[in-house]
């Protein structure tokens, strides 16, 4: 394990997920010719974003309810009648969408779009990836105040009211800090990662702040995030960006609102080549961005055309399957479905073995999106595949509550290596890429918030049974991270925050080694699923029988009624 990775992570998560739990305000490569038949349905250019300055609260349920009930009884006339005029605007907008969603020449449907060159990553990579930043408060001055309390308090006199608290760093972690920037400004990459980690390590220990009997779990968290930071960036100078991956996910665990280090992993998964990836972590941080009250539209543009870049990348690159958008305001009806699909097969006749239509929408592109005047525009995901068999798993899965990915037939019966193995060719060889592309573009989950990170906790499962560790370990750190995430992307059930909380203990339980895998909280749903499955083979068959039955004895009355008649 990577040098940073004994930091106590479970101590100062229940403080953490208290402040994601209600934080999120409602907002409402192949041949040349073939890779750019896949980029004819992305749209052409990113728009300009308008400037947002949402009020949003990234602090605990109490506060952020008190927050709101203040910010009602506050609102005058003027703000109502501004969001009445703001409703009907987006209403009237919605019947015209409606009228010309599919038509020819529509803006909104997707157009041809050539590849994004590597230098306009790295200079967009330079420039928010690799910032230097001195000082911790610079990571999570953003997100410590959240704006409606910002908004609460212009009126006050003195500007201290208006700044978010720092934490009064340690003197010997702040000289270690010291010491392992000035290596890290001298390109002395190496140097600074072992100084950073040891930072780490003394922050783990207990040296964060200087009266840590006084200090909050919040402000450890955003120590320790700001070190798990500088350490992705040493790794990424290294080129060594497995290394850098669970420093990665672990900054993002620890503090989830601040959208450079979604950026951060976006930047890791690029460099590890995992193309869909990236442009989900590019999305959440560009979402986070906005979130959190960024307001800067450069910013804003530079994250949607990374994302955009990372979507283009994981479609030229993909050899199984190929995809098409196709905007859409309301459900679309069965016949209009068919039409979809006719068109698909028309454009990609490389990949008709199975087609595939998203029913559930919720896509979004970064050329179309825009935070501040939710909704943004929809689209609906086309899929078509080269192999038959792995679209029909994939379609099989959208229609499922909950993932369950296990191809076992009897729900009772243990697991053997040899179907660990056959399993984890098809999951994670086959499944999890396609997965991960439908996830870059849908930045919530209409079933079940936590699906996602279910799906990644089945794979880490097999994983641990092929003793993959390391691998393991990765996939376990990313859903960690995809968990303290959610509560920020999306407002989730009282039964959803549960499930969170018992994903969350048992992933962190499972790095350190605790329980066995049996007790696990994604193995009993895959358990039920399994069952449930069982169960409607079992129905499935006797219905059929049932019917077959009835057909031979409907055709054994009119054989008899013939033979009477000739008699």
């Amino acid at each position: 394990m990577e040098p940073g990775s004994n930091f106590d992570f479970q101590k100062y998560f229940l403080s953490a997920s208290g402040r994601n739990q209600t934080s999120r305000q409602k907002h409402a490569n192949k041949e040349p010719n073939i890779a750019a038949n896949k980029l004819n349905d992305i749209p052409e250019a990113p728009q300009e974003v308008k400037k947002h300055l949402r009020d949003v609260a990234v602090e605990s349920m109490e506060r952020i309810k008190t927050a709101e009930i203040k910010k009602e009884n506050q609102s005058n006339d003027a703000d109502r009648a501004s969001r009445k005029r703001k409703s009907e605007t987006n209403e009237k907008l919605t019947e015209k969408k409606e009228a010309v969603m599919l038509e020819p020449g529509n803006r909104l449907i997707p157009a041809p779009l050539s590849h994004i060159p590597l230098k306009i990553l790295l200079d967009i990579e330079t420039e928010l990836v690799y910032t230097d930043e001195e000082e911790i408060s610079f990571e999570f001055a953003e997100v410590a105040m959240p704006a409606g309390r910002r908004s609460a308090h212009r009126g006050c006199a003195t500007a201290a009211m208006s700044v978010p608290s720092v934490p009064r760093v340690d003197k010997q972690l702040q000289v270690a800090l010291w010491d392992a920037s000035d290596r890290y400004r001298q390109k002395n990459y190496a140097v600074a990662a072992a100084q950073f980690a040891t930072a780490l390590e003394l922050c783990s220990k207990g040296v964060a702040t200087g009266k840590p009997f006084d200090s909050s779990p919040e402000d450890i968290s955003s120590i320790a995030s700001f070190i798990e930071t500088k350490l992705v960036t040493c790794y990424l100078k290294l080129g060594k960006p497995d290394l850098a991956l669970n420093h990665s996910h672990r900054s993002i665990f620890l503090n989830p609102a601040y959208f450079r280090n979604h950026l951060r992993q976006a930047a890791v998964f690029r460099c590890l080549e995992r193309y869909s990836e990236a442009a989900r972590s590019a999305m959440i941080a560009d979402y986070m961005y906005w979130l959190t009250g960024g307001t800067e539209q450069h910013i804003s543009k530079l994250i949607k055309l990374y994302w955009q870049a990372m979507i283009e990348e994981a479609i030229t690159r993909e050899e199984s399957f190929s995809v098409m958008y196709t905007p859409f305001v309301k459900k679309i009806k069965v016949d209009k479905t068919d039409k979809i699909k006719d068109t698909f097969a028309k454009k990609h006749p490389d990949y008709v073995e199975h087609i595939y239509t998203d029913p559930h929408g919720l896509h979004i592109l970064p050329q179309t999106t825009e935070w501040s005047s939710p909704p943004p525009q929809q689209y609906l995901l086309t899929l078509g595949f080269r192999n038959k068999h792995i679209g029909k798993i994939l379609e099989k899965l959208s229609s499922r509550k909950l993932p369950i990915f296990s191809d076992q037939k009897a729900p009772f019966s243990p697991i053997t290596e040899e179907e660990s193995r056959r399993h984890w060719e098809t999951v994670g060889k086959k499944i999890m890429p396609v997965m991960d592309f439908i996830r870059s573009t849908k930045l919530t989950d209409n079933f079940c918030a936590c699906s996602r990170v279910i799906e990644k906790l089945h794979y880490a499962s097999i994983l641990g049974r092929l003793q993959q560790v390391t691998e393991q370990s990765q996939v376990i750190n990313q859903a960690m991270a995809e968990l303290a995430s959610i509560p920020y992307l999306q407002d989730i059930s009282q039964q959803d925050a549960e499930l969170l909380q018992s994903l969350m203990a048992d992933a962190m339980d499972t790095l350190e080694g605790r329980k066995s895998d049996k007790e696990r909280v994604w193995n009993k749903i895959e358990k039920i699923g399994i069952i449930e499955d069982f169960l409607y083979q079992v129905e499935d068959s006797y219905l059929k029988n049932k019917r077959l039955r009835a057909a031979r004895r409907e055709k054994m009355k009119m054989k008899r009624l013939q033979n009477t008649q000739q008699h």
